[in-house]
């Protein structure tokens, strides 16, 4: 290449940002700090990273199985559907009391499909028990045993098209890490003002000593007051917005540290209960599924499910009556 080419491809004029990345600069701004889009470089900066962050967030959402139908037949049927719900009638429950199920039925594009779909997710929980097995030739009534069951049921993004519920997932997969980064920050922020308060009840010890005769106190807390002071600067300068856009790019270029998903594999029987060593007995189902790591820490089994609108529907007015006559009693 030429010396005159390479100097035209220099002032060569940086092509637009396409419309999703600026619509994700634009939550980045709202969802972190809008002081943010004051910075020097600010969507030159985070346009590579935050391209990295939202391939990601695409190959997450790629990575949920399904879509499983949840109903009475595969709760019958399937396996892992029948460990997700204690009984058949959980599942009616689930789906009556979702609020998102609800909001979603109540618009009219809820009719454009007999089915629809969402993500769904449920917190793993094991506990130990006593329960009844074969050891040799003998039934045992006190064996220990851990029990697999499932809590906190949610759907997440109903729609009657999947690539709709998908497109959801994906934002909602890019807002979550962006909450998590603006808990770093708010947890800085909180930092900072209990630095300020320790660094003005020092100042007051010090105001004090200072009248009395120095001694080894005043000369501790002199130090103390100094260490105070430096910390409270480089807390304060964790906070201007160039610091804060450079931890945010270095953030979003490794997004696996605060969403990702992990496989799990489970082998229980019909009740639930695990066994470490999968052997023949054809009661034994292994059970394969992905869980999903937040913001919050907490692990939830995560997949896509296809519901059938009406019988979501039968549920939700099933809930509906047995509340109001809950409050009637």
């Amino acid at each position: 290449m030429s010396l005159f080419s390479a100097v035209a491809d220099l002032l060569k004029p940086t092509p637009p940002l396409d419309t999703d990345l600026l619509k994700a600069l634009d939550r980045v701004a709202e969802l972190v700090d809008p002081m943010l889009k004051h910075a020097g470089g600010f969507e030159k900066r985070l346009a590579l990273p935050l391209q990295h962050a939202l391939g990601y967030c695409d190959g997450l959402v790629a990575g949920l199985p399904g879509p499983i139908d949840i109903n009475r037949k595969s709760f019958a049927n399937d396996p892992l559907v029948h460990a997700l719900f204690a009984t058949a009638d959980d599942i009616d429950q689930m789906l009556g009391r979702s609020q998102a199920v609800r909001d979603f039925l109540a618009e009219p594009s809820c009719w454009e499909a007999d089915h629809f779909y969402a993500m769904f997710a449920a917190r793993r929980q094991q506990k130990k028990q006593l329960g009844m097995a074969r050891i040799g030739d003998v039934i045992r009534s006190d064996v220990p045993q851990e029990v697999l069951f499932f809590s906190d049921h949610t759907l997440v993004e109903p729609c009657c098209h999947l690539e709709t519920t998908l497109t959801g997932l994906r934002c909602k997969a890019l807002e979550s890490l962006l909450h998590t980064f603006h808990a770093h920050v708010a947890a800085l922020r909180h930092e900072r003002e209990g630095l300020r308060a320790d660094v003005s009840v020092e100042r007051a010890h010090l105001t004090v000593l200072r009248g009395a005769t120095p001694g080894r106190e005043y000369e501790v807390r002199t130090r103390h007051l100094d260490d105070l002071d430096s910390q409270l600067r480089d807390n304060a300068a964790s906070l201007m917005p160039e610091q804060l856009l450079e931890a945010l790019a270095e953030f979003l270029q490794a997004p696996e540290t605060a969403l990702r998903l992990c496989p799990v594999s489970i082998t229980v029987d019909r009740l639930g209960v695990v066994s470490e060593q999968p052997n023949n007995d054809l009661g034994l189902q292994t059970l394969n599924f992905p869980e999903l790591t937040a913001r919050d820490k907490r692990l939830h089994l995560a997949m896509l499910a296809r519901i059938s609108r009406d019988e979501a529907l039968e549920a939700v007015e099933m809930v509906r009556d047995q509340q109001h006559r809950f409050m009637l009693i």
